[in-house]
């Protein structure tokens, strides 16, 4: 199975007829340069072509009224003045002869790529579309928006294929108002949005818009808004809010699909958005939703404006579907202080309707919550001074070009194990040379063991140069297998390893004291506290067994360590008797995928035969099975998890969660 792409120029035979400086950015160009820039970089080649279709009346229906439908089937006979006339009913959008054509395309497009995820023919896809449409409402216009494609398609799916559970992204800039209210009282949709606010002085400034407005009915806490009260966020900003609210309440919602509002008009350079996100967050972005739904993930394009940096972040989302080694992320800190202050609203507002936030702090002090509506003097003349600045060009440099290795995945395996699908299997050729264990055969007791270790090592030294992406090593004794891959690997001078180790016992102390490894253990077993902020020790009352906990820690704790820590390397261990079940242990596998462009190694312990299969399909790039809708984790270990959060974040601020208490600038 691949990855879809739909597009027709047809879609850009329509433009702005008159003059209408909210409306001159939405461009033809918009659509040809994202289509461009997939041929250039030579992605559109290794997609699957879909044909457009455009959407029968039955389809629009679902989603807007027939009083409605029937107003936009008469644009294509209006004169100029009727159609700027009819264009007046309606908030921030122009019509056009040929409009109402390409609105049907757009919707259509969508449909077509529900219609081929769902029935197997691929695993994920993007649609380009025009005209946008998550602002498009029931009986009205808006936006730039004419029909709520992905509103459409998500109905569409829950009718045709029985679809119980449907997550919809929005990471456009703009709120999706349109598809927050066709969905507001639905439990069978979680909608999340991030969006533009600034305390309701943007656009589309919308009361509704704020973080307390979660859903309404038996919808209450499947809509989820999280407003950006400044310009100017970065990837640790957008990566926050994934790892501390969308994740968490994604798993625990378990959706059957994935449906993408892909705007990107919050990407550095946009006018529109103004925000300072580099294109490769989107690599990001789309990585860890892929395991969700078992891998069925549909991108719709929304906005973006900036012909330069959408053309880009369009070419990192399609090459993240295609399963290209993610690009790296660099520099990142915690969020910005009003970054937190939204995200620790959003996670208050919603604690009461998902399990996992349910220890989530209280709201802010009236002092710095998002509810200020009047700004006061002195925060006019910083939004004034913010204003200027941000009207300045931005220049980033052109994102890295993203090198697949020619081996995906090799493995080290006893003979008596078969080689994993599509995985090339390291002979005894594939050794080292002897100088290189002269110090290493006091600990291997016979040939055999010498001979493993000698490819273990040769696998790790051929990711290094990128000739293999990742690798699975089965190993007599795992715990002295790890030692010394880790002393190898540590040896180099810029390496950065990221351990995770599935386990009981006692990790080694001389690993985690140059700060050339950052270990963090998930176990079952109370560990001594080490003066360490590279060793950190997670432990579950009920270990590996409960799901709930496990995918806590992984979400709320790992993925931020690891975005921060930035590793060279990620040594994943899993220790006879962990007892982490198969599916959990294949999302911890795909989701360690974001680090190190994708250099992974696996070991486990020879006699774990039945985990090489799951493991190396993961490895592979096929999406880990779904968890099931996770029940809540036993109180401890949830509490256990924010103890520890609490005290790690001076060291790791990305996993910060609330604005501290002490004031200070919006930096700190």
């Amino acid at each position: 199975m691949g990855t879809a792409l739909v597009y027709d120029e047809e879609m850009t035979q329509y433009k702005l007829l008159w003059v209408d400086p909210a409306c001159k950015i939405e461009v033809p160009e918009r659509l040809t340069v994202s289509y461009e820039a997939l041929v250039k970089n030579g992605l559109a080649d290794r997609c699957v072509s879909l044909p457009v279709r455009e959407a029968v009346d039955a389809e629009i229906l679902l989603v807007h009224s027939e009083e409605y439908l029937e107003a936009v089937k008469q644009t294509p006979h209006m004169t100029l003045e009727e159609l700027k006339e009819f264009t007046l009913q309606y908030g921030d959008v122009y019509f056009h002869p040929n409009i109402y054509h390409c609105a049907k395309l757009a919707v259509g497009s969508a449909l077509q790529l529900v219609d081929s995820v769902m029935m197997g023919k691929v695993k994920n896809g993007m649609a380009l579309v025009r005209p946008p449409g998550h602002h498009s409402m029931r009986s009205a216009a808006n936006g730039f928006c004419v029909f709520n494609n992905v509103a459409i398609a998500a109905q569409y799916a829950k009718q045709k294929y029985g679809v119980k559970r449907i997550l919809i992204v929005d990471w456009d800039i703009h709120h999706g108002q349109g598809v927050q209210y066709c969905f507001e009282d639905d439990p069978s949709v979680l909608y999340f949005s991030w969006h533009r606010y600034e305390h309701q002085k943007f656009w589309p400034n919308l009361r509704d818009s704020d973080y307390d407005i979660v859903g309404k009915g038996e919808g209450a806490g499947f809509n989820i808004n999280v407003p950006w009260n400044k310009v100017g966020m970065e990837n640790s900003d957008y990566l926050s809010v994934f790892c501390h609210v969308l994740l968490p309440v994604a798993y625990e919602f378990c959706p059957d699909l994935v449906l993408v509002c892909a705007g990107f008009d919050s990407v550095i350079g946009d006018p529109e958005g103004e925000m300072c996100a580099t294109p490769e967050i989107f690599a990001h972005l789309t990585h860890l939703l892929m395991n969700l739904a078992g891998g069925k993930l549909c991108a719709v394009l929304e906005g973006g404006y900036n012909l330069t940096s959408l053309g880009q972040s369009v070419c990192q989302t399609v090459q993240t579907l295609l399963g290209d080694p993610l690009p790296p992320l660099t520099n990142l800190s915690g969020p910005c202080r009003s970054a937190l202050e939204s995200l620790q609203c959003v996670r208050a507002s919603h604690r009461k309707h998902w399990s996992c936030l349910r220890h989530a702090v209280d709201l802010p002090t009236s002092e710095i919550s998002t509810k200020r509506i009047k700004l006061s003097g002195e925060e006019t003349k910083e939004q004034a001074e913010e204003e200027q600045n941000s009207t300045e060009e931005k220049i980033w440099p052109e994102p890295l070009k993203r090198v697949s290795p020619p081996v995906r995945s090799a493995v080290v395996l006893p003979d008596d194990v078969v080689c994993p699908d599509a995985c090339e299997r390291l002979s005894s050729a594939e050794e080292l040379g002897p100088h290189s264990l002269t110090q290493k055969k006091d600990f291997l007791k016979d040939d055999d063991a010498l001979s493993a270790f000698s490819r273990v090592f040769s696998l790790v030294e051929r990711m290094k140069k990128n000739e293999i992406r990742n690798g699975l090593a089965m190993v007599g004794d795992v715990t002295m297998a790890m030692t010394h891959v880790v002393q190898h690997v540590s040896a180099e001078v810029n390496s950065r390893t990221l351990l995770v180790c599935v386990s009981n016992g006692k990790i080694p102390s001389h690993i985690i004291e140059d700060g050339k490894t950052l270990v963090v253990q998930i176990s079952c077993e109370h560990t001594e506290e080490q003066e360490s902020k590279y060793y950190i020790p997670v432990c579950l009352k009920k270990g590996c067994t409960n799901t709930s906990g496990f995918l806590q820690s992984v979400l709320s704790l790992l993925l931020p360590l690891g975005y921060q820590y930035n590793p060279s390397l990620v040594l994943l261990v899993r220790m006879p008797g962990s007892e982490v079940c198969d599916s959990a242990w294949q999302q911890l596998t795909g989701l360690l995928q974001s680090f190190a462009q994708g250099h992974t190694l696996v070991l486990l312990q020879e006699d774990d035969k039945a985990c090489v299969g799951p493991t190396a399909s993961v490895l592979q790039g096929n999406p880990a099975p779904p968890l099931g809708q996770l029940q809540a984790s036993p109180t401890e270990d949830a509490e256990a998890v924010e103890r520890l959060r609490s005290r790690l974040q001076a060291d790791w601020k990305l996993l910060m969660t609330a604005a501290p208490e002490n004031g200070g600038t919006d930096e700190d």
